[in-house]
């Protein structure tokens, strides 16, 4: 067994910046620390004040015209994508009751698509919007599903299992065009590249996946937009998410935002040439290791820096995931929210990925803390496994 493990799952969560942990340290030094930021005594105010910076800090990094008192605390992203897709179509049909359909892509993460449901029992027709085999979803093929019915489309920034950037902001142009609502989720994006989102309405983020704590994300909702709210109290974040906030929590996001957004152009870089350097040495010639979307026809401005998806046929996902466990290294087979299953990713099988190979996926996640030197050694221990495995079915 190996005397230490290293973590190549950043897109599940990311470990804690040491921005996020001194600022969680000093939250738990400060004289409001565990008071109430809804009380109207002098701590209380103080930890509304501090609530308030985090909310301006994380506004601010969204860019896209996004004001303090559009960013809405959830506890991550699965919230604030379930309250964006629930609050805005439910929002839209309020204002006009024709507003009955809503558009989802194919390859969004669980936490939207399992949303279907709910809508569908509150009466919303949901319609799919199917990737292409690069994995991106065209903003042709958002306009054929889009009408006078309408309510909302969500698209996400970028994938959480291969990467691909989302052209969120011509489908959000699109979208406004047939009078619906634009909202996106962008958990895996958001202080990784640039967002443009100056015509998107809605926007899920979360902290864990950028070096923040879990259990602490938000919704960045325009004030014109109607939303109905799914959760009912104090009325805290402007009615839309009731609860007392996490005080601590949104001052460790903020933190960590900070922290990536400091030197986002030079960390992106960074990050993209690691990828681009064990792309090139998992892909070479007779590794028994296969890309799962098409990386010599893609511009890497047009994926996420830092995951990596690959198929290695004949050897499937969980055996994948344990024998670099077994050999000191974290991986995941497709998207971890959804690891337990042992069904193939519905992402890459939306691509037209075959089914036995989708079976097959595995995924590396990093971002510019990692070594060069680590995710060399990691290739060696995938490459070695990919051989061993493909020789002992040849035999």
């Amino acid at each position: 067994m190996p005397t230490h493990h290293v973590y190549l799952d950043y897109a599940a969560s990311a470990p804690l910046a040491e921005a996020a942990r001194l600022a969680r340290e000093g939250y738990e030094q400060a004289p409001y620390a565990g008071a109430n930021p809804n009380s109207l005594h002098t701590m209380g105010r103080q930890a509304a004040r501090a609530l308030d910076s985090a909310r301006a800090t994380i506004a601010k990094a969204l860019g896209g015209a996004f004001r303090p008192i559009d960013v809405a605390f959830t506890s991550g992203g699965t919230e604030s994508n379930n309250l964006a897709l629930l609050g805005l179509a439910e929002g839209a049909r309020d204002r006009d009751r024709l507003r009955t359909q809503v558009i989802l892509s194919a390859i969004e993460h669980d936490s939207v698509l399992d949303v279907a449901p709910a809508l569908k029992a509150r009466g919303f027709e949901v319609l799919y919007a199917k990737p292409n085999r690069e994995g991106q979803v065209t903003p042709q093929e958002v306009e054929r599903l889009l009408g006078r019915n309408t309510a909302l489309v969500s698209l996400m920034c970028a994938n959480n299992e291969t990467g691909v950037i989302q052209p969120v902001a011509q489908v959000a142009q699109a979208a406004h065009k047939a009078g619906a609502l634009m909202h996106t989720d962008a958990v895996q994006g958001f202080c990784r590249i640039p967002l443009e989102l100056k015509d998107v309405d809605a926007v899920s983020i979360a902290a864990h996946k950028i070096g923040g704590p879990v259990g602490i994300g938000a919704l960045a909702c325009r004030q014109r937009v109607h939303m109905r709210p799914q959760s009912f109290g104090g009325g805290q974040e402007r009615g839309l998410r009731a609860g007392t906030q996490d005080v601590c929590g949104a001052l460790a996001f903020a933190a960590a935002v900070s922290d990536c957004t400091a030197q986002l152009a030079e960390r992106k870089d960074k990050t993209t040439s690691l990828a681009k350097s064990l792309c090139r040495e998992l892909l070479a010639q007779d590794t028994g290791i296969v890309a799962s979307i098409p990386y010599d026809q893609l511009d890497w401005d047009s994926r996420l820096p830092g995951i990596v998806s690959v198929l290695v046929p004949g050897v499937d996902s969980e055996t994948l995931v344990l024998e670099c466990d077994q050999a000191g290294y974290e991986v995941s087979a497709a998207s971890a929210c959804s690891s337990g299953s042992l069904d193939a990713s519905h992402v890459l099988l939306a691509m037209g990925v075959p089914r036995e190979e989708a079976l097959c996926s595995l995924r590396i996640s990093f971002d510019e803390r990692v070594s060069q030197e680590t995710l060399h050694s990691f290739a060696q221990v995938l490459i070695e496994t990919a051989n061993r495995r493909s020789a002992r079915k040849a035999r």
